[in-house]
């Protein structure tokens, strides 16, 4: 053999070296194709179920917040008709205050006009004499509005404030109301 054929076939033989080496890496890279491939449609199977999971959470997530704002727009209304009992409330306060102070006032008025009145007399003298004045008026005795319903029939029917400091229930599932005619 010459040295040309000798050189032929050592390339000959490194080239089929050369072409088993790289249909080794193509067959490799075919499987990993291929796993790529089973990978990618497994992702987008699962996206797709995502997608619709997002979607069905979102309708329920909008229905939520709707049924809170009807609710938070229902409270909002009975708070707000719940405004004129605590201005009732605060009305009664004042009258309570303003009675309060008069009935402060006519008792040190009484008191002074019997001093002046009985100048020569001792202080002591006229304190007692103004505490049997006092015992001479007849107080009568308070009647509540229960015992006046419970002897007319007739008023049975109508709601006080006093009811509702009882916290009788409503008739009207939990909303108060407050009737001004029947306050007076």
């Amino acid at each position: 053999m010459t040295i040309g054929q000798i050189a032929a076939m050592i390339a000959a033989l490194a080239f089929a070296i050369l072409v088993v080496f790289l249909s080794m890496t193509l067959m490799k890279i075919g499987e990993i194709l291929t796993n790529l491939k089973e990978t990618v449609s497994k992702l987008n199977n699962t996206i797709d179920v995502v997608t619709k999971d997002v979607d069905h959470l979102s309708i329920e997530v909008e229905g939520l917040l709707n049924k809170s704002n009807t609710l938070v727009d229902d409270l909002n209304a009975k708070l707000g008709k719940t405004d004129p009992l605590f201005t009732a409330i605060g009305d009664v306060g004042t009258s309570v205050s303003e009675l309060n102070d008069s009935t402060k006032e006519m008792t040190s008025n009484f008191v002074s006009n019997m001093l002046k009145k009985n100048k020569k007399k001792s202080p002591i003298d006229s304190i007692q004499k103004a505490s049997r004045m006092v015992n001479r008026f007849k107080v009568k005795p308070q009647v509540k509005n229960s015992e006046i319903l419970a002897k007319d029939p007739a008023k049975q029917e109508k709601r006080s404030l006093d009811s509702f400091i009882q916290g009788k229930p409503s008739k009207t599932a939990g909303e108060i109301s407050i009737n001004l005619k029947e306050a007076k």
